[in-house]
């Protein structure tokens, strides 16, 4: 009965449309009075789950990816990448992939990379580029997903916290299974540009400017670097990597780009505390979700249920796909990964599947959940945008329907990665020499 209670009215309140941390903590505390238990352990258990120094890096990411942004990073980026691609047909869609899988590895957030480049890349590839407006607003959100995979990624850092993983092997990971994600999405590009017929739109740039151009948004380019060499060079851990993103983009933003003003750094600290505060309330709620869980035995249960219908590893990972990709459409990764990953990581462990791979798996799922309606955050977050620029020549409106109907062949060419990735462990770790 308690199972009943816990999931019945966490999903019941997502159904009423309350925060997911609150969802968490009230479906918890619903369980916990019908068991009688005392509820003076949930403070306990939510600092326990907050209280952890490898999750000090997400503030830290989330501040730097915010700095970087508002340093003018983006457009850089842009100018680039469009330099070097943008002459081919559909090129500005092509550079929409690449820009934000290359913001992605700056930001770590699908939200914060379609909020940094939709300004820009949406009316370019309706205006220029010849693509209707749903089509470029769902591809901007499905390529902003890629940034939950492809290293630094906070839910990298909360899978870490979870399984003890080595977070330097995540981010190493997540390089390969994160430009398929970006090479599938750029196959669906090509196939629209056939379908619609769009000829090239811009000339070929020569190569000294694109000298330029890559000059310009080199500082952007080494932040990644900085982060995953230092790791793997042993001169910090990740949190401090994390720390260290945060002093290099002031000083990129202050003193070289000299875009960042006292009133945008009071903007970026309000931002990054709003972004830091929700990340955290969800991860302390979840943390006396998973208690209740493991208390009554939840987990157990699930786990030999589990072993029971899936002995095969094979069977396991269509299993867990498909709760993953279901997940992914009604909660956010990090609170998928407190709710499920204690229960499947020993499962997946038993059955010799790599815990690393098994983490990139989840995440490559939960990327994906990110622009699979009805609560793909990307995708509202893409709408948003749409809606302000009425400038489009495109003048078709975008709304859920509309880009639900786009974004559909994006997410299918998405899976089609994500069963690559599942299937051959080589993907995710032939860069840690582990394949």
């Amino acid at each position: 009965m308690i199972n009943l209670i816990l999931f019945g009215s966490f999903f019941i309140l997502l159904l009423l449309n309350v925060p997911i941390g609150a969802s968490l903590g009230m479906s918890s505390v619903f369980a916990m009075i019908y068991a009688g238990d005392k509820l003076s352990v949930i403070p306990t258990n939510v600092y326990n789950g907050m209280a952890k120094f490898l999750l000090l890096a997400i503030p830290f990411f989330v501040i730097s990816g915010n700095v970087m942004a508002e340093a003018g990073i983006s457009r850089r980026l842009v100018d680039f990448i469009d330099d070097c691609v943008g002459h081919r047909k559909g090129g500005i869609a092509i550079v929409c992939v690449i820009v934000a899988m290359f913001f992605g590895a700056i930001s770590g957030s699908g939200p914060a990379t379609v909020a940094a480049l939709g300004i820009i890349l949406i009316p370019a590839m309706v205006n220029s580029g010849g693509f209707s407006s749903p089509f470029a607003s769902a591809l901007m959100a499905a390529a902003s997903s890629i940034a939950i995979v492809i290293p630094p990624s906070i839910a990298f850092v909360v899978y870490a916290s979870i399984t003890g993983v080595s977070v330097g092997d995540m981010f190493m990971g997540g390089i390969i299974p994160g430009i398929m994600m970006g090479l599938a999405l750029i196959v669906i590009v090509l196939i629209e540009v056939r379908k619609r017929g769009i000829n090239i739109t811009r000339e070929k740039s020569t190569w000294k400017h694109r000298g330029q151009t890559f000059l310009k948004a080199l500082w952007g380019f080494l932040v990644p670097v900085i982060i995953l060499g230092g790791i793997y060079g042993g001169v910090f851990t990740p949190t401090e990597a994390a720390a260290v993103s945060v002093v290099y983009a002031l000083l990129v933003g202050v003193f070289i780009y000299r875009e960042i003003k006292i009133k945008n750094f009071i903007k970026i600290m309000v931002d990054s505390g709003k972004t830091t505060g929700s990340i955290m309330f969800i991860i302390g709620t979840a943390a006396v979700f998973s208690y209740v869980c493991t208390v009554h035995g939840i987990s157990k249960a699930a786990q030999a249920l589990l072993m029971q219908v899936s002995g095969n590893k094979y069977v396991f990972l269509v299993i867990i796909n498909i709760i993953f990709l279901i997940a992914g459409c009604f909660v956010d990764a990090n609170s998928a990964m407190y709710i499920f990953i204690p229960i499947m990581a020993p499962v997946a462990q038993q059955l010799g599947i790599n815990l690393v791979h098994f983490g990139i798996i989840a995440t490559v799922n939960l990327a994906i959940g990110q622009v699979t309606p009805p609560v793909g955050v990307n995708l509202f977050v893409a709408i948003g945008l749409a809606e302000r620029m009425h400038e489009l020549k495109d003048k078709t409106r975008v709304t859920i329907a509309s880009m639900s109907s786009a974004v559909w062949p994006m997410i299918i060419s998405c899976v089609v990665a994500l069963l690559l990735i599942t299937y051959v462990p080589w993907f995710s770790l032939v860069v840690l020499g582990k394949a």
